[in-house]
This record gives structure tokens, sequence and C-alpha cells, in this order.
């Protein structure tokens, strides 16, 4: 018997489910690889991601017939979270357990939204903008990224602020969204559905690190007001 239309939507709704998990599969331990080794080999490879994501932000460019400005600003960006990222790690005490933990962090923010989002949908978080974000999947990936900043809290803090842990999760999950839709907004405008072809299953490099430039950012500035040598998950 043909399924009908009620049957196929849940299917179509984790349709790329196993790409998307294929693909972390992949990155996620080359990423938690170079994190953990730090110095050169760290460097290098933010080095060699960044150029990948001004190559895919000069493209938007060229689709979007944007003036010069824009490709000068984008790349700017690129660089400016290339060096804020890069300095985080830098830090001999905090580095690695703070740039592993924004990483699992985002991570968390992005599978709860996917998780909360199709097993609940509701209204549109943003509907001219990304239709397929609901406020359910925005809930989703607050709650997900700040249990795992209480975590990681409660894993390397002899005495730790959960309040805080908990309130830092959920404000870098908000940043790395502003950043997803930040970026939705330049897809839409130069009338693209992906900024590239790199992953499967995520499209390019600035579809999969939207949110983690943005979370850099806030981390940076939050690891400046704390000083350096001090684990944000407290």
């Amino acid at each position: 018997m043909a399924a009908g239309p009620a049957d196929r939507t849940p299917r179509r709704a984790w349709a790329d489910l196993r790409v998307r998990a294929l693909s972390a599969l992949v990155l996620a331990p080359l990423v938690l690889a170079a994190i953990w080794a730090g110095g050169t080999v760290f460097y290098a490879f933010v080095g060699v991601v960044a150029l990948g994501l001004a190559y895919e932000w000069a493209g938007l460019c060229r689709a979007g017939r944007w003036p010069r400005e824009s490709l000068v600003l984008g790349i700017a960006a690129v660089g400016l979270w290339a060096v804020a990222l890069g300095w985080l790690r830098a830090d001999p005490l905090a580095g690695r357990a703070n740039v592993i933990g924004l990483a699992l962090v985002v991570w968390g923010s992005d599978i709860g939204a996917y998780v909360a989002g199709r097993l609940i949908g509701g209204p549109r978080l943003a509907p001219r903008i990304s239709p397929g974000k609901t406020w359910a999947g925005a809930l989703g990936g607050v709650t997900a990224s700040a249990l795992i900043a209480v975590c990681l809290a409660t894993l390397l803090i002899p005495a730790p602020n959960l309040r805080a842990a908990l309130a830092i999760g959920a404000a870098l999950s908000v940043c790395g969204q502003i950043g997803d839709l930040a970026e939705s907004v330049a897809k839409r405008r130069a009338g693209v559905k992906d900024s590239g072809r790199l992953i499967p299953g995520h499209g390019g490099l600035l579809d999969r690190l939207d949110a983690v430039m943005a979370a850099v950012l806030a981390a940076a500035i939050l690891s400046l007001a704390l000083g350096r040598g001090v684990v944000l998950w407290q």
C-alpha cells in the first residue's frame, strides 16, 4: 500500500539525518584532534578553513552582485574569527578546555535545534529568512548548549558555579543561532540555497561554521572579561 502524505512527512523531516551524521563522524574527530594538538597544527588548520570561508563569501558576493565593500567586510569578519579562535586556543592554561568546550556547546546547540525542530515543529522562528527554523528548535538548541556547559563545568572545575555555566551555554547558543540567521539572510539575498557543496548534508563551510563564528567571537569577548587562564564554564 502506498504511503499517504501524513505517512511520508515524518520521513521527509529526517531524510538528511544519515548524511549529516556521517559527515559529522568524519569531521568532528579531525576538528577535535587539531584543537587538542594546538600550536602549528591548529593554526594551520584554522588558516585553511579561513581561506575556504573567504572563498565561499566571495562566491556569495559574486552571486548577489554585491558591492566590493561587502567582500571586504566579509573577509575581515573571517579574519577576525580566525584571530579570535587562535587567541582563545593560545591560552596555555585554559585554551584547550575552552575551545574544545566551545565546539561541544555549539555542536550541542545544532543537534538540539535539529532534533527539537523535527520532533516538535510548531511556529517558525523567522519564516522570511529561514523557513525551516522553529521556535521549538531554537529552544532545543539553547537547552542542549546550557546542559553541555553545566557538564563541562562539573567535569573541569572543583567548585563550579552551575548557574553561570547554564547562562554562558545558553548565551553562546543564542549567539550561534544569530550567526546562523545572519548567514541565511546573506544566502537569501544572493539567491543561493547553500554557500557551497563541500560538506555532504551541510552545504559549504559557511553553512557549517556560521554559528561557530558568532560563538567564537562571543567567547573571546567573555574570555577578555574574565582574564587569561580562566575556564569559561564556571
